[in-house]
């Protein structure tokens, strides 16, 4: 991540610009569950929901990239994180999605997290996969043709994992 980005909590201040991104990123169909018409409601409720850590990357002023962390499941199972990340399609190539990732792992660990689960990860989603693997997930599981891509049709999607012993807190 260059000089001038920065990562900090997110606020009620910075959501006009993450719905943008949002907006922007589940618009192509190939990444993201989210229909294209998603109500800016239902979207901030994603992000700024209970129990949900938000995160954004800013260039300067700008909003640039964003994540959230939660608990993967309730309970028995909240040891586990699940996380959730967006770039400015503008943005894309220059290292924000890693710099977020790797902040989402320490984030993790600091919370208590023993492990990071993503539960649905578009298996044409390349960029996704490959940045994933390079920080340590594991595909555990296969979904067959369980996205419909906007222009692929029916898709797999990964579930990835991750234990956490190895971040630095």
């Amino acid at each position: 991540m260059s000089d001038t980005l920065t990562l900090r909590p997110a606020s009620a201040a910075d959501w006009p610009a993450m719905w943008a991104i949002f907006h922007a990123v589940v618009a192509g169909g190939d990444s993201y569950v989210f229909a294209p018409d998603t109500s800016e409601s239902d979207a901030r409720d994603y992000w700024f929901g209970p129990g949900i850590a938000s995160w954004v990357v800013c260039d300067g002023a700008r909003v640039v990239g964003q994540y959230k962390l939660v608990a993967n499941q309730r309970d028995l199972g909240n040891h586990v994180a699940n996380a959730s990340f967006m770039v400015a399609p503008d943005s894309h190539g220059r290292g924000i999605g890693e710099a977020m990732g790797r902040h989402c792992l320490r984030e993790a660990k600091c919370a208590g997290y023993t492990a990071m689960q993503f539960n649905f990860v578009v298996a044409s989603n390349h960029g996704a996969v490959a940045l994933w693997q390079k920080l340590g997930f594991t595909i555990v599981g296969t979904l067959p043709r369980a996205y419909r891509h906007a222009t692929l049709g029916l898709v797999d999607a990964y579930v990835m994992y991750r234990f956490l012993d190895d971040i630095a807190n």
